[in-house]
């Protein structure tokens, strides 16, 4: 139902994902909003890999719930605060994905919707 779209006549992708993924025969489309790192009992922990790691196990929840797995994730939007590493969110996304690849954007932002917040990401699964 998935395939990866990459020409050879366009520079290959800088990271570990997709430049994109067609979907044929989807029945069902989950699209997330921005999940960031607050856990259940509403902690928000303070650094960027650790509230990474929250937003995954969060996703992955909302998947779940959905009837749907890490290999349905067709795209990925992640806002990170400017100045915070980089490294730590692209391996919690990989680690999530466990070797599956979809289209991934990340963007830098002054700022998020709260403070205390240094990552947000959103998804569209395709099943």
């Amino acid at each position: 139902m998935h395939s990866i779209v990459s020409p050879d006549s366009i520079a290959p992708p800088v990271a570990n994902y997709a430049l994109a993924v067609r979907t044929v025969g989807a029945e069902a489309l989950l699209h997330t909003a921005g999940i960031v790192g607050v856990r259940p009992d509403g902690t928000i922990p303070g650094t960027v890999a650790e509230q990474a790691e929250v937003v995954w196990t969060n996703l992955l929840a909302i998947l779940g719930e959905a009837g749907m797995v890490p290999s349905d994730v067709v795209a990925v939007t992640t806002y990170v605060v400017v100045g915070e590493q980089l490294g730590p969110i692209m391996e919690a996304r990989d680690r999530a994905l466990d070797g599956h690849l979809a289209a991934s954007t990340l963007l830098t932002v002054p700022a998020l919707a709260r403070p205390e917040w240094l990552v947000e990401i959103s998804l569209i699964a395709a099943r």
